[in-house]
């Protein structure tokens, strides 16, 4: 058949289809029946149609179900060729090399005790994941959380926000605890704060809605504020039927995808880890820790059930530093002081100072053959590194520190001044008092 021929067939079979379906029965009109008893009569708005199912299958990648493939392929010829959607559509996606792109906004950071800088946790138009077995206090560190969104001074001395002011509202969406135990934590957020009721938090209990009814409501919740710019899902599991299912995994995390970039917010995302290892539950679980801006894990520490440890486990920016908290007596979760110390087991437990003298001025001759001088901070992370090349272990931050006043007390590490820059010493071995 000629190609003249094969585009009048197009033609006529287009105009059939269209033909078909205005003189159908409401119900019968294009099967997800756009038409309604309501409208029948007015013409129908392909346009929309059409793009409805852009947004709900085609970016993401989707299949069209069945009983709509008809209707699709209906809607694709009578709208417009599907070459020049695509076109059309991936000019907006195209990277240019000239374009000035700001970097995000930052959402929330974290003090470095060690460098004296800020450390991102999450900016905007991004999402970020919490990941804990059950008990290890996931919710409390979620106080910490929306407290920073809430707050313009520093929680706990070490967290800030950085949200606009025209974006500082949060929405906080727990799906697992019942309404009684919500408010708990929201009274607990307010206590931390200080303040009886904060307007610019909006708190949601999701656990009595089906999977489908607790994404519409996020989802509507989310579009229909632009005053907010943080957001929590306490339980983003709860949001698919199955935490195996590889199309549900994709499809929440491409929605979270979508919601932060087109609000330009930022997303807290809480999921368990499995009980019988450390990875983040089921596909959905690997899904949202390949595209998740940062990745943070919280366990209990071994021998001290009081504290919970927070650690990097994948970030998109600088690591920020691994910290602890515990709970006070009022409820509220506080930075744990000298965790190290005080989690470290008799069996990893190792005096830096036992090291013979000779040894610890080897660390710091490795550490100066990277630079001439070194500030606090930067010297405690050499001296850590150097410490791991030579004995395979970690040595803890305050064992750093006590190994730098032993060495300056001795004249291995000179500093001019407070805050001055360290420098190396000439080595005098320590002479050890024999008692007769």
């Amino acid at each position: 058949m000629s190609s003249n021929k094969k585009q009048a067939k197009g033609l006529i079979d287009l105009s059939n289809a269209i033909d078909k379906a205005i003189q159908s029965e409401p119900k019968e009109v294009l099967k997800a029946g756009f038409i309604l008893p309501t409208n029948y009569g007015t013409p129908p708005d392909y346009q929309s149609r059409f793009n409805y199912f852009q947004t709900e299958f085609i970016q993401y990648n989707s299949d069209i179900p069945k009983e709509l493939k008809d209707e699709f392929n209906f809607l694709k010829q009578l709208i417009k060729p599907e070459s020049e959607y695509i076109e059309t559509k991936l000019q907006y996606y195209k990277i240019d090399v000239n374009e000035a792109i700001p970097p995000p906004q930052i959402a929330w950071s974290l003090y470095n005790t060690k460098t004296d800088i800020f450390n991102v946790l999450g900016t905007l138009g991004n999402f970020s994941l919490i990941i804990g077995k059950a008990k290890s206090r996931k919710s409390f560190f979620i106080n910490i959380a929306v407290s920073t969104a809430l707050s313009k001074d520093l929680i706990l001395k070490r967290f800030k926000s950085d949200l606009p002011q025209e974006q500082n509202q949060v929405l906080y969406f727990d799906t697992e605890q019942s309404k009684y135990h919500v408010q708990i934590a929201l009274k607990r957020i307010c206590k931390q704060i200080n303040v009886d009721e904060p307007h610019n938090l909006h708190v949601y209990h999701l656990r009595s809605l089906t999977p489908f009814e607790r994404l519409e409501a996020i989802e509507h919740l989310i579009y229909n504020n632009d005053k907010i710019g943080f957001v929590i899902i306490d339980g983003i599991k709860d949001l698919v039927t199955s935490i195996n299912d590889e199309s549900e995994a994709t499809m929440i995390a491409s929605k979270l995808l979508k919601w932060t970039e087109e609000r330009n917010i930022h997303i807290v995302t809480v999921l368990h880890q499995n009980k019988s290892d450390n990875n983040a539950r089921g596909h959905i679980g690997t899904e949202l820790i390949n595209k998740a801006e940062t990745v943070l894990s919280i366990t209990k520490a071994e021998n001290d059930n009081n504290i919970s440890i927070v650690e990097p486990q994948q970030c998109r920016n600088i690591e920020p530093e691994i910290f602890a908290f515990e709970i006070n007596e009022f409820g509220l979760p506080v930075i744990a002081e000298n965790f190290e110390l005080r989690t470290e087991t008799n069996k990893n437990k190792f005096d830096i100072t036992d090291l013979e003298d000779f040894k610890k001025y080897q660390l710091l001759t490795e550490v100066f053959s990277k630079g001439e001088s070194f500030m606090y901070g930067k010297l405690i992370e050499q001296l850590q590194i150097a410490f791991k090349n030579q004995y395979s272990k970690k040595l803890a931050d305050n064992r750093t520190k006590l190994l730098i006043t032993y060495c300056s007390n001795n004249g291995w590490l000179i500093q001019s001044k407070a805050k001055a820059p360290y420098t190396l010493g000439a080595f005098n071995e320590v002479e050890k008092q024999v008692n007769f």
